[in-house]
């Protein structure tokens, strides 16, 4: 198996141009076979997901191809309605084609849905959401059977503000017959610019105050090009890639407007940050306070995809820090690994306790899911010695040239066998 051998204490500094967004994208993916043309994506991002989707729209005889930085999807000929389950079991934004193919098609039989192993996810949310607008759907061990070649309009309170079950929902209701109004819905940026993808295909879709959505179905879509926004979890990422060595960096294209929820904590702690234009220059190189409490929530809350990341940095972080985690009950995987490494954290329930230390020591570790391979890479770069990291792919799944950037900003990292 591949692995990441680094060689850490190097202050990163530098620049990184912030790639587009992969939580963005996913959804537009599948929300491109709802026409029967062609839907450009400029900007975007060539990780392991986007390919993983671009193999799913080849399956169901999208006609799929990049022109530089943009990539083309002609939806005009699809074949079927049934996703494979060896590509889609890899993914938990496959399930987004069962809103996509049921507005298309009328039919969909999806998966259940894979991607990093986060404790229980169930997909009720997006099943109870999408049989409100008429649908008819039965599961069995294979996954998710639905029929509906007359959805219609309604009125739908989510019992969380789930992002999948908000863009699953609202693929659903774009062709439905008549209005749809989807109450407490997700309020990510990602959300808000999948609405924006549709709107500039012809759909009729309003995003409004306190997690409100209003769609007005339409007959048909037509072909498009939308520039995507830049990844507010990748530059969150790179920010703190700086703050573990103590360095400095600047981002290019950082989403700064979507990242309060982030930035705040690490301007608490002493990080100096300075946004210019489309950059966020941060500094990272004074003495930095512990947290105390955080806790991850949903938009416009802390992230829960930088809460491990965010965990390398208070293991070196002088003092005690508290971390909850509000979305998913199986995210402190990396923990464990980080504790070989001579991270002093305790789990308590959906609680990390976590007593920072002056350094961690390099050693063999293993990531299991996207996010828990970045913070075990960030964990690489503050420790002595050399660290090598194992399951290194799984960063790929949302990291474009990951290894290649954090080099670039002065890091002694290798891809090795």
């Amino acid at each position: 198996m591949e692995c990441v051998e680094i060689r850490g204490g190097r202050s990163l500094c530098g620049q990184v141009e912030v790639q587009g967004s992969k939580n963005a994208v996913l959804p537009m993916l599948a929300a491109s076979v709802l026409h029967a043309g062609i839907s450009r994506i400029q900007g975007c991002p060539r990780i392991q997901d986007v390919y993983d989707m671009i193999e799913l729209l080849e399956d169901l005889g999208c006609r799929v191809w990049w022109e530089g930085q943009c990539l083309a999807i002609d939806a005009s000929r699809i074949r079927g309605w049934e996703l494979p389950a060896q590509t889609a079991s890899r993914m938990r934004s496959s399930v987004l084609f069962l809103g996509a193919l049921l507005g298309r098609t009328g039919r969909a039989r999806i998966p259940y849905p894979g991607g990093c192993v986060l404790g229980e996810r169930p997909v009720d949310l997006h099943i109870s959401a999408i049989k409100a607008l008429g649908a008819q759907i039965e599961e069995d061990t294979r996954g998710i059977r639905a029929r509906g070649r007359e959805l219609r309009g309604c009125q739908v309170r989510l019992g969380f503000p789930s992002v999948g079950a908000t863009e699953n929902l609202i693929l659903a209701a774009v062709l439905a017959r008549g209005d749809t109004v989807i109450h407490n819905a997700a309020r990510e940026p990602e959300v808000e610019e999948l609405c924006l993808f549709l709107r500039e295909k012809g759909a009729r879709i309003r995003v409004c105050p306190q997690g409100r959505i209003e769609i007005r179905g339409v007959e048909c879509l037509q072909d498009s090009r939308h520039t995507l926004a830049a990844d507010r979890i990748v530059a969150g990422t790179y920010l703190l890639a700086a703050a573990v060595t103590r360095g400095r960096i600047l981002l290019k294209g950082a989403p700064v407007r979507h990242m309060t929820g982030f930035l705040e904590p690490l301007a608490a702690m002493g990080i100096r940050m300075e946004k210019a234009g489309e950059c966020l220059a941060a500094d990272c190189r004074g003495k930095l306070q512990n947290i105390g409490f955080l806790q991850t929530m949903p938009y416009p809350g802390f992230p829960t995809d930088l809460q491990s990341p965010m965990m390398t940095l208070l293991a070196v972080t002088e003092g005690r820090s508290r971390i909850r985690e509000n979305i998913f009950e199986s995210r402190f995987k990396a923990a464990q690994e980080l504790e070989k490494m001579g991270a002093r954290i305790k789990i308590e329930g959906r609680d990390a306790v976590i007593d920072g230390v002056e350094r961690l020591q390099g050693t063999r570790v293993e990531a299991r899911e996207l996010r828990g391979a970045a913070a075990l890479l960030l964990a690489g770069l503050n420790a002595a010695g050399i660290t090598r990291v194992r399951g290194c792919r799984f960063a790929d799944r949302g990291y474009e040239n990951f290894c290649e950037n954090l080099a670039g900003l002065g890091a002694d990292i290798r891809l090795i066998q």
